[in-house]
């Protein structure tokens, strides 16, 4: 199945972009995921082709209007059917993604990205269209949403079965777990008097996987304390869970 990826955007020649080199590049070749890029003038009326105005109630900026984008998204999703692919909006007014998403994207059929611009959408687009989902890539703001909707491509395309060359190494990294990766290292053994950690030059795989594990620890606790306060909720409902599973089991 090919993973169908449509972005709405008033900047088409964006896409795929970066997508096209590399391992992303290899699997559009292949067939393995779709680009379209959709140019959201086409869903203007009038003869200006305008697709935002200024601020309601004032301000700098201007505001994507809402039925311009609304008969874009809706243009779109009229040809999915009852299949009807995810719809995500970018914009740092959105819930941060995560990889947990991705992945539920990435094992699905594809996904719709509207891109923002200027000030962000009008609020009813929203309200009218609750399927679609606002997401943001992190704590900033860009210039647009096409860099984001790249990010969220990339990150999704990565997963694609036969993309990678190995299964594992899309699971054995910095979030999937809920924790930042492990450092990683590699030859040459001495560089600038620093040297690879003895534990794994030791060819003991189960003092090498512990290792790994505190470091992935230590290193979530001290760079993201959000993240390791979610690891360490979401540990101790599983110990108490199990404790109370060995309770029942006990009467």
């Amino acid at each position: 199945m090919t993973f169908a990826a449509t972005v709405l955007t008033l900047y088409p020649q964006m896409f795929p972009g970066p997508l096209g080199e590399s391992l992303a590049g290899r699997a559009l070749e292949r067939g393995d995921w779709s680009c379209e890029a959709v140019q959201i003038r086409e869903f203007a009326t009038d003869k200006h082709r305008t697709v935002d105005d200024t601020p309601a109630g004032g301000g700098a900026g201007m505001v994507l209007k809402p039925d311009v984008l609304a008969a874009a998204v809706d243009a779109v999703s009229v040809r999915e059917g009852n299949a009807r692919r995810p719809a995500l909006a970018m914009t740092p007014r959105g819930t941060p993604i995560t990889q947990q998403r991705i992945r539920e994207l990435a094992s699905g059929p594809g996904v719709i990205l509207l891109c923002g611009r200027f000030e962000g959408f009008d609020e009813r687009l929203f309200e009218a269209r609750p399927f679609i989902e606002q997401v943001a890539l992190g704590d900033i703001v860009l210039s647009g949403g096409e860099p984001a909707a790249l990010a969220i491509l990339d990150a999704c395309i990565r997963l694609l079965p036969g993309v990678m060359g190995a299964a594992s190494s899309g699971v054995d990294e910095s979030f999937e777990s809920g924790l930042l990766e492990y450092p990683q290292y590699t030859r040459p053994q001495e560089w600038e008097g620093r040297t690879i950690p003895e534990v794994l030059r030791s060819g003991d795989h189960a003092k090498i996987a512990a290792w790994r594990h505190a470091r992935s620890e230590d290193d979530t606790r001290l760079r993201r304390p959000d993240l390791w306060g979610r690891y360490s909720d979401a540990r101790a409902r599983s110990a108490s869970g199990a404790r109370q599973t060995d309770e029942d089991q006990d009467q």
